[in-house]
């Protein structure tokens, strides 16, 4: 069983070699140009303003690889395919990056095309900058509207954790059908670590949770520079970064290039630089799974040399059902209180290590 003091070695136990397989392995989702008109604009392409929402595909495409080719599945741009199998899990990556497509196309359901669109539900435009809250509520609902034209996304659920708090009675209601069986969840908890700048003191938890085999990475960043977090060493983050504008790919046409997504370089930024808002993102496949998560997290959730009862854990856990507990939330102005740091990009702004 995994604590919050272990290293990834012990927890993984591939080292160093595992780390660049399962790094290269991850679909890098960036900034894209040529791309169909999105609905609504004259956009052809995201450069400048799309990094959150890219940083949420990844986040997502990563959940997707773990539901259909599991967590141990790697990818490597030498190998050759030898075999059914591997044939197989080829054509489920191509799947998975299909769906997320540059074009408006039922064929690409979690589309930045797609997203876009409803992202208008949350006050967005078409060019508008988003946060790591808003993407969360983006990305469920891009799932919602996905799993009513493709039968493959029935089997998973999204949950957004409100106000930093996971409802566990919610969960069971979202997950569990009346047959008994179970949805795999997608856990995307939206987190604040610190008023104008990130609190240190949460840095041991949260490089902490990113060695939890059920942990699927952070979307967070510099204000207002997007970064999908994987891993850590010493005190930087491990990213992939969403800032290089790449020629959009027609993932429509037989055996397609996967270079571009896929990141041989792993980039490095100090914890220090984060930006407090940021989302944590989970795949939990069985209802053991999630109730094996409900008995470990909170041990990763509070600071080191602090009391158990610290009023400010990074997220929390509640028995029952929200609705029981409060009012329904006004979803726009809550994302607004809490992503004002992120609305005004610096087109500029370029990652340096």
């Amino acid at each position: 069983e995994a604590t919050a003091q272990q290293p990834i070695e012990q927890i993984f136990g591939e080292g160093i070699e595992g780390f660049k397989s399962d790094f290269i392995s991850k679909i890098w989702m960036t900034y894209r140009r040529e791309f169909p008109t999105m609905s609504g604009s004259t956009f052809t392409t995201d450069c400048g303003w799309g990094c959150m929402l890219r940083s949420g595909q990844m986040m997502l495409a990563q959940a997707l690889v773990c539901h259909f080719l599991g967590r141990s599945w790697r990818w490597s741009p030498e190998k050759l395919i030898q075999n059914a199998r591997e044939f197989q899990e080829d054509c489920l990556h191509r799947m998975i990056i299909k769906w997320f497509g540059d074009k408006s196309s039922v064929n690409s359901p979690l589309s930045i095309h797609h997203m876009v669109r409803l992202g208008e539900t949350l006050g967005k435009k078409p060019g508008d900058w988003y946060g790591p809250a808003s993407v969360a509520h983006c990305l469920k609902a891009v799932m919602i509207a996905a799993s009513k034209e493709n039968y493959e996304f029935d089997s998973l659920e999204v949950y957004v954790a409100q106000e930093s708090t996971i409802y566990i009675q919610d969960v069971y209601s979202s997950c569990r059908l009346p047959n008994s069986s179970w949805k795999s969840l997608i856990l995307l908890v939206p987190v604040k670590l610190g008023t104008d700048k990130f609190n240190p003191i949460y840095g041991p938890c949260l490089t902490s949770l990113l060695t939890l085999d059920f942990c699927i990475g952070i979307i967070g960043g510099r204000p207002k520079h997007s970064l999908y977090f994987v891993g850590y060493q010493d005190d930087r983050l491990i990213h992939l970064d969403p800032h290089y504008c790449q020629e959009m790919v027609d993932v429509w046409q037989p055996n397609f290039s996967l270079q571009t997504f896929h990141c041989r370089s792993p980039r490095k930024m100090p914890l220090s630089k984060m930006d407090p808002s940021c989302c944590i993102g989970f795949y939990l496949p069985t209802q053991h799974d999630f109730e094996t998560f409900v008995n470990v997290i909170t041990s990763f959730l509070i600071p080191q040399g602090v009391s158990a009862n610290f009023e400010y854990p990074i997220f929390t856990l509640n028995s029952g059902s929200r609705s029981a507990v409060m009012d329904p939330p006004n979803i726009r102005y809550s994302i607004y209180e809490t992503e004002q740091n992120w609305v005004s990009p610096n087109l500029h702004d370029s990652d340096t290590d």
